[in-house]
């Protein structure tokens, strides 16, 4: 490609980010640099707003510009009720579902051996410290239904044994629209086992 060493590194660094290859790197490099004025400078400024202000929560694990976060500092959720997460993507997504109305806990991740991602690089002991809370009385598991967010879910669960709190799950199955006959044998039979009473 014959362009500067810049958009080069623009495009070097687009393509870094998640979902985005070479090819859509280019496609959004040349996007930015046509549109300097409406897209570029804005998103330059956002970016360095972003650099500046957003910082981790010393409770939780949330990205926020606020320290603790805003859902930390919310005197309208439940402070009884602590929803775990493997990552702040996860977080957001129950946000965006108003599915609980309760406190987080960030783990930065699941226990992955392979990867070499053991308790120690996760926010294990910390979640283990605010369980222990007189005040809390659930900890909700809401961890991917994978091998390692379920070894996770073992792991912790063992862990809170001792805490004088409820330790839950996601329930795991068909999804709300799904027909039976699209799913995969491992989702089925987890939704014959967490099946419910009707009516």
């Amino acid at each position: 490609m014959s362009a500067g060493p810049e958009i080069e590194r623009l495009i070097q660094l687009l393509a870094k980010l998640p979902g985005l290859g070479p090819r859509s790197a280019r496609r959004a490099a040349l996007h930015l640099v046509k549109r300097r004025d409406l897209v570029m400078a804005p998103l330059a400024a956002a970016l360095q707003a972003a650099m500046d202000t957003i910082t981790v929560c010393r409770v939780c694990g949330n990205l926020d510009s606020t320290n603790p976060c805003t859902v930390c500092s919310d005197p309208r959720r439940d402070p009884s009720t602590i929803v775990v997460v493997a990552d702040v993507a996860d977080l957001w997504a129950l946000e965006r579902a108003k599915a609980v109305n309760a406190r987080y806990h960030v783990l930065g991740g699941t226990l992955s051996p392979l990867d070499g991602v053991g308790p120690d690089d996760l926010a294990i002991a910390s979640l283990v410290t605010r369980a222990h809370d007189p005040a809390i009385t659930e900890v909700i598991l809401a961890l991917d239904a994978t091998v390692d967010g379920q070894t996770t879910a073992h792991y912790v669960t063992e862990l809170l044994a001792d805490a004088q709190v409820k330790v839950t799950g996601l329930a795991h199955g068909v999804p709300v629209g799904g027909e039976l006959d699209y799913l995969d044998e491992g989702t089925l039979t987890q939704a014959i086992r967490s099946r419910t009473t009707m009516g």
